[in-house]
Order: C-alpha cells, then structure tokens, then sequence
C-alpha cells in the first residue's frame, strides 16, 4: 500500500497484560486506507486482543490505539482526523464505530431470521424502517453470494455452517463500512467452505463501495485475525506476525514465505504442505 493512503489505525507503544501475564508489549503499527491486513501468529499470541483493543473493547495499559474519524473533516482536507480511543466517551465511541464492521469467529447471529439480523444495525445506529432497510439487506445478500429470496426469512437455526458465515458478512457489510475487521473468520469451516469464505473476504474488500455516508473516494480496509495459511495464500494480504508480545514480522506474503524467521518457518511449511495436496 502506498504512504501516501491516509492512515485507518495507529497503534502507538501499545501495551496490555492479563493477571501480570504480558500479552502486548510495546506494538507499533499503522494500517492505512484500502490496505488488507493479516494478523497471525500462535495461540495466545495477542491477536484478538489487539483487534479488540483497537475496537476500543479492553484499555491500554499503556500506549495509545488512534483511528480515523471519519464523521469529522475540520480542515477541509478530505482525509479524517486521527482520534486517541482512550480519550473519546461512549457516544463519541459509537460515532466512530458507526463506519466499523465485524465479523466475529462465531458469527453472533441473533436469534431469530435473516432479516432480523441484518436490520439490527441499521435500525439501531440509524434509526430506519423495515422497509427502508429492505432493498440494503437485499443488495448485502446479493454481495455475499446468497439468494434474498430463498434466505432472507430463513430462521439463523437453519442456516448451515457457510451460510451463517455468509450472513455474517452480509450483516457487516449492510452499514457500508469503511474498516471490516474479521475474527478467525475460516475457524471450524471445512477447507471447501473455508476457500469459498476466503474469497468472499476478498470480493468484499475490492468491492470499495461508495461510502454515500462519509467522502467519495475512501477505499475499504479489511484487518483479518486468522491462523489460516490457506487464507494468506489465496488473498496475498500485507502480513504481521505476533510473537513474545511484538510485531516480529511486517511485510508482503511474497516477502513472509522466503523468511528465514525461524517463526515463520512452520507457517511455510504448511504452506507447501497444503499446495501440494491440492496437486495430487
């Protein structure tokens, strides 16, 4: 990605521990405008708590997580200001949310049809109609590869496994958001169904809506949390690798798979692993 892209996120000297076990420690990163990001790494390496700490769910220890405000434009100048999260009260929390969507590992459906869930944001943050959210609830079902017709009063207990995922992000999506952010979006999804949500990820990302809500020309930015090698070989995103609480790794997929990190090495060799199964 380009620097001249605004930046989305920064994470400044960020910080965070549980029970006096260091989890974070000292991450500096930025993610700007239209960039798709991979965040891996081993289990309890941080990833889902740095996603979560930049949504503003856990506090710093210490450090700060600025985002864009991109309800805000003081100076004219069509890029949103950076806002410090610790610094901003709920209300001003939600205005920034407002552009953010998320697609959680377990999806988070409510309970009840299809419809039910994708209206929920748009009625809640915007106050509209059922008939006013109709016509975008068609149009995200569309998006994510699904019939309206055939599943939008589809109750969530009869959804298979993919198509709760694919409701999922066509609940995301719904909002036009400006940042998709994906926890573990392939966990538990059989390789087939997990190369069908990978691309869906990618479709969404390089869909770059209009954003009718905030400026034209905004590119979407999509920050996946995935343990999925697959994953990073069919969408080929910028890659950063958690370990011992840092980044130990920021670079391009082409860059991550001729690493000699001797962390990097497993993910690799599952790489070739995988590609050559997929040849026999």
């Amino acid at each position: 990605m380009a620097p001249s892209q605004p930046p989305e996120v920064v994470l400044e000297n960020l910080s965070k521990s549980f029970g006096g076990k260091v989890v974070l420690a000292g991450i500096n990163l930025t993610i700007r405008s239209g960039e798709l990001v991979a965040i891996v790494g081993g289990s309890g390496c941080g990833k889902t708590v740095l996603l979560k700490l930049i949504m503003a769910h856990y506090p710093p220890d210490s450090g700060r997580v600025l985002v864009a405000d991109h309800e805000s434009d003081p100076d004219g100048s069509g890029v949103a200001p950076l806002r410090d999260m610790s610094t901003l009260d709920e209300a001003q929390l939600d205005r920034i949310r407002i552009h953010w969507a998320i697609v959680f590992q377990r999806n988070a459906l409510v309970t009840g049809d299809v419809f039910q869930n994708l209206a929920v944001l748009p009625r809640e943050v915007k106050g509209m109609t059922n008939q006013e959210i109709l016509p975008l609830a068609e149009k995200a079902l569309v998006d994510v590869g699904l019939d309206p017709a055939l599943v939008m009063h589809r109750d969530r207990e009869d959804l298979s496994g993919g198509m709760a995922k694919r409701v999922a992000v066509a609940r995301a999506i719904v909002m036009d958001p400006v940042i998709v952010m994906y926890d573990e979006p392939t966990a538990g999804l059989d390789p087939e169904m997990s190369a069908q949500i990978d691309e869906l990820i990618g479709e969404t990302h390089r869909a770059q809506p209009p954003f009718a809500a905030t400026r034209a020309g905004i590119k979407r930015t999509s920050i996946v949390v995935t343990h999925d090698t697959e994953l990073l070989r069919r969408l080929r995103p910028r890659i950063i690798m958690l370990f011992g609480g840092k980044v130990s790794f920021d670079g391009t997929f082409d860059e991550f798979v001729t690493s000699d990190d001797p962390h990097i090495r497993p993910y690799r060799a599952q790489m070739g692993l995988l590609h050559n199964g997929e040849n026999k």
